[in-house]
């Protein structure tokens, strides 16, 4: 079973570094999403820890084309 706050703080932190380096990124935007389905894939595959789900999200955002999101 997925640890939901691991889960959540991973999310937030990655989500909010993201945004840090780039700030016309709207809070609410669908890649917030597609992380969120990401990290969950990525914690049900190795159970990681909050910071290592972090870092896992931060590089998936860099990798996602932003024109298709």
């Amino acid at each position: 079973m997925v640890d939901e706050v691991a889960l959540k703080k991973a999310a937030e932190t990655a989500w909010t570094v993201y945004r840090a380096r780039h700030p016309d990124v709207d809070a609410r935007d669908s890649r917030r999403c597609l992380l969120e389905r990401h990290l969950h894939r990525r914690w049900e595959e190795s159970e990681s820890d909050a910071e290592e789900l972090a870092s896992f999200g931060i590089a998936y955002l860099h990798r996602l084309p932003r024109d298709e999101c």
